[in-house]
């Protein structure tokens, strides 16, 4: 720990954590003063308000950044790459690294002398922070996860300092809330075998015959540029869809998640545009890439998103995958029309010019293929379809039955 006479920079959403660390930060590690960075990455304006509140209540100066733009940005991208972990959006995830820079910027600019965050020492996210934080020259410090603090004893200490807070369901939930998605963990939340009471849940309703609703989604080189044909920025593009998609109850995520640090969390999440646009993305690649391009960007887009759950958007590894990403990409230009109904939504229709497809080809009604090829010409590959499958399974009978010929082709010899 320091001796302080300095400055540390704070990562300050107002909650609870961050509240006791501006103390904590003084208290225990002698800094003179704690700036408070908070980034907008489309948080609700309820949020900026408590954190306002709270910041001018400790006398701690807050540096607002707005990020939503960046931040949208990358998202769309993970769009292009299909991008999920364990079946569920990546949202936080995609966040931190939007966040931390942020706040490394404002950090480097002010002079200050450390950088703070107020994660656990059993998260994602101290991960995520220092990822990008230990490429500066400024101290790293984490209260919570160095002073091994409980939310228990968070919570009394800051009744005995006196201390605001204001955060997340009165410190009953942990909600993380972005333009991406939704995410509410903690409390009885802790326990896999606790049925969530539906007041958890604030950006999706539940399912209840309210008429199916169709949406279709135009795409430029892989990213979603218009909805029903208005062409709209990254941003409002996604908060539409959040609140057409969530009022059909769409793009929940109740889920057992396998951490970086190998520890297994119960997780809810939120996230309606993302799963529409997932789902028509998805449904738009399926009609212009060849089946072995499907194929390996399955491999790619896995590699990519695990990068992105590590939040190293920057690694040279990512880097490598996008560039493969955006040359298949090239072709995915064109229109889906998704079906949103009774809490999923499913591509009923994709049109695009770079289709991989003949109708005509692929028709019942049509005797012929395409390019001379018949109906007939299927014979030998039929033929020839499992060959080797079904001599390996003839040897096999052959040697247990004590048949088998010497030369391997399950033929015997007449001597």
């Amino acid at each position: 720990m320091t001796d302080g006479n300095g400055t540390v920079a704070l990562a300050f959403s107002g909650g609870l954590d961050t509240t006791v660390c501006v103390s904590l930060l003084k208290e225990e590690y002698g800094y003179d003063e704690v700036i408070g960075v908070t980034v907008d990455v489309g948080q609700p304006d309820y949020e900026f308000e408590e954190a306002e509140e709270t910041a001018e209540a400790l006398g701690v100066d807050q540096y607002v950044v707005d990020a939503k733009e960046e931040f949208a940005d990358l998202c769309l991208k993970a769009v292009k790459a299909n991008a999920d972990y364990q079946g569920y959006p990546l949202g936080t995830a995609l966040a931190r690294p939007v966040i931390a820079k942020a706040i490394l910027s404002v950090a480097e600019e002010e002079g200050c002398d450390g950088i703070a965050h107020g994660c656990t020492g059993k998260g994602n996210d101290q991960l995520r922070f220092e990822a990008i934080w230990r490429d500066s020259d400024l101290e790293v410090i984490a209260p919570v996860r160095e002073l091994g603090l409980t939310r228990e004893w968070e919570n009394e200490y800051a009744r005995e300092k006196g201390l605001p807070v204001e955060g997340g369901d009165g410190g009953r939930y942990s909600i993380d809330t972005n333009l991406w998605s939704r995410s509410i963990e903690g409390s009885e939340l802790e326990d896999p075998a606790e049925i969530p009471s539906d007041d958890i849940y604030k950006w999706t309703e539940n399912p209840s015959g309210k008429s199916p609703e169709l949406v279709e989604v135009t795409f430029e080189d892989g990213e979603p540029v218009a909805v029903d044909g208005e062409d709209l920025g990254s941003v409002e593009l996604v908060e539409q869809l959040n609140e057409r998609a969530g009022s059909h109850g769409i793009g929940r995520t109740d889920m057992m998640e396998d951490r970086m640090l190998g520890l297994k969390v119960r997780e809810n999440y939120e996230h309606p545009a993302a799963t529409v646009l997932l789902t028509a993305h998805e449904a738009l690649e399926g009609l212009v890439l060849t089946q072995e391009e499907r194929q390996f960007k399955a491999q790619v887009d896995q590699q990519w998103s695990q990068k992105a759950y590590q939040g190293l958007v920057d690694a040279p590894l990512t880097g490598a995958l996008e560039a493969f990403i955006d040359d298949t990409n090239e072709r995915v230009t064109g229109t889906v029309t998704v079906k949103m109904e009774g809490g999923h939504c499913r591509p009923v229709s994709r049109e695009s010019e770079y289709a991989v497809y003949s109708e005509s080809a692929a028709s019942f009604d049509e005797e012929a293929v395409s390019g001379g090829i018949t109906q007939q010409d299927a014979t030998g590959v039929a033929k020839y379809h499992g060959f080797q499958s079904r001599l390996a399974n003839d040897i096999l009978e052959d040697v247990k039955s004590g048949k088998a010929a010497a030369d391997g082709s399950g033929e015997q010899s007449e001597d």
